[in-house]
């Protein structure tokens, strides 16, 4: 069911104030709204909230809502940062309107994509998704970095973890994304690869950075 922006706005603010304040609810006063808002007439309805006479507490499909809502903001914030070099006083804003756009799925091709961050900028824990679930145990079978990987040896690559800010804003325009076939041509003294049509040589650091899924016989 499609939740209203402003009504995920109210689970957002919910979410942060019960999971990382350690509260069981939410005074309305404190979200500057009365219990006949449309905000809460709508959560209320859809069965994500709970009123009991000036509060409000977030029922089990309303916590997932809400986790899910700040795990799209936070991405946002992380790709605003390290993808588009955005400018801090624009970070938070810019996120609230983007996270809108991180629908399911597409929230994970993001965290794919960034390598899976566990902070915002600011910090604060982005809540995991399925996609950083798999990732571990794929990492612990079948996924590298480039730097570890033998001459000749091919695979794809998997996902990103880039430290510093303005390393992946290297990558995107060479083409390395996640998924395109890689194969590693020399490892001295710097990294050569080929990727589809093109040879890149890069640095230690950032072959480190690339994770790679290896092709398997």
């Amino acid at each position: 069911m499609k939740i209203s922006e402003d009504a995920e706005e109210v689970l957002e603010r919910m979410w942060i104030c019960t999971n990382e304040n350690n509260v069981d609810h939410v005074s309305l006063e404190s979200l500057g709204l009365h219990e006949t808002s449309p905000q809460m007439q709508e959560l209320l309805k859809i069965g994500n909230i709970t009123m009991s006479n000036t509060n409000a507490s977030l029922t089990e499909e309303g916590a997932e809502n809400g986790r899910l809502v700040v795990r799209r903001h936070r991405l946002a914030e992380r790709l605003l940062v390290d993808v588009l070099n955005t400018k801090d006083k624009y970070v938070h804003s810019s996120a609230c309107e983007f996270e809108h756009i991180l629908h399911r799925g597409i929230d994970d091709n993001v965290c794919i994509l960034l390598g899976h961050p566990r902070t915002c900028p600011h910090g604060k824990s982005i809540p995991e998704g399925v996609c950083c679930k798999k990732a571990r145990d794929e990492l612990e079978q079948v996924v590298t970095p480039l730097s570890l990987l033998k001459k000749g040896q091919r695979g794809k690559i998997a996902y990103f973890n880039m430290k510093e800010e303005g390393k992946m804003q290297k990558m995107l325009p060479m083409g390395v994304l996640p998924g395109i076939p890689v194969n590693l041509v020399q490892s001295y003294p710097s990294y050569v690869f080929d990727l589809i049509h093109t040879r890149y040589a890069v640095d230690r650091e950032i072959a480190d950075s690339i994770f790679v899924r290896i092709e398997r016989d």
